[in-house]
């Protein structure tokens, strides 16, 4: 099939379409920068340029195209995340999942393409009331933070807008915290060197549940569903979620680093703000056995438990 994936130079394009081109997929990829489109041929694709943010340019892609597929992994978030306000730093992913993802659904659309694969994110947008894992029935938190008021409302928008598009498939792959190449937690990456200085602390009791992905995974989940699978959304997690007071140490004890500190929940409001201790203390993790049942996928590192040791090696 012809697969266009918008975002392929992003962390999970530059392994997504590598893996597209060996089953056989003819792939463009759309990188906003004409500096990134000699990445897009050596990953085996061919290169597009066009800003996400401008409909007429994404429409002439696309439809310059003529893809059966249309992937949207469109992000922003290279330059890191200010913690305290995460609201700045995800400005311009809420444009692109808001924005792009109405310019890329109008356009997959007017192409005649059948499926749009989009990407969404399973953690911290859950509601943070009842079970600590949840699915895909379960709701989006009602009444977020403020400071990431906006990220979930731009997520809730395209876990609403493809399902429901009319004339093509749409489904929506909420993918976990992201480690291996490429990502903040690999070596190098800002988190993980955090981690390694004592400078990422469990905040209160640390029972926040996080769940994981190898990006590899990920990118495996996406190439399935480029291929099968029914209309809607999907967990893409690996197969255990856990409390940050049992991931974190685990991270800091594969890198050979000291055990993270611990700051009190009222310390770690006036220090990191309420979007951090409410990531630590309150957020829900994800199943993932809709995927497994439905997409018919299962990740190569069902635990991050022997993940991250792999991913650091």
């Amino acid at each position: 099939m012809r697969v266009f994936v918008a975002g392929a130079t992003g962390a999970l394009g530059r392994r997504l379409v590598p893996k597209l081109v060996e089953r056989g997929h003819e792939v463009v990829g759309m990188t906003r920068s004409s500096s990134k489109a000699r990445l897009v041929r050596e990953l085996g694709a061919e290169p597009v340029v066009a800003d996400a943010l401008e409909r007429d340019a994404v429409m002439r892609a696309v439809l310059g195209a003529e893809p059966e597929v249309v992937v949207h992994e469109l992000t922003s978030l290279s330059g890191g995340i200010d913690l305290r306000r995460p609201d700045r730093a995800f400005e311009a992913t809420n444009r692109l999942r808001v924005e792009g993802t109405d310019h890329l659904l109008a356009a997959a659309v007017a192409a005649g393409a059948r499926r749009l694969v989009a990407q969404s994110y399973a953690g911290w947008p859950f509601e943070r009331r009842g079970g600590w894992v949840k699915t895909e029935d379960d709701p989006l938190d009602p009444d977020p933070p403020k400071v990431v008021r906006e990220a979930i409302e731009a997520i809730r928008h395209v876990e609403t807008v493809v399902p429901a598009a009319q004339g093509i498939e749409g489904l929506v792959l909420r993918y976990g915290g992201f480690y291996g190449p490429g990502t903040s937690l690999a070596p190098g990456g800002e988190h993980l060197e955090l981690v390694r200085r004592r400078k990422f602390p469990i905040v209160g009791d640390g029972a926040g549940v996080w769940s994981m992905i190898h990006i590899d995974d990920a990118a495996e989940a996406t190439a399935i569903a480029v291929e099968r699978g029914a209309p809607g959304i999907y967990n893409i997690v690996d197969d255990d979620p856990a409390p940050v007071r049992e991931w974190l140490p685990r991270l800091a004890e594969v890198l050979g680093a000291k055990p993270p500190r611990r700051l009190p929940t009222w310390l770690g409001r006036i220090v990191a703000g309420e979007a951090v201790v409410t990531m630590m203390t309150e957020i829900r993790g994800a199943s993932n056995q809709k995927a497994k049942r439905e997409l018919g996928w299962h990740p190569r590192h069902p635990s991050w438990r022997e993940g991250f040791a792999e991913a650091v090696a």
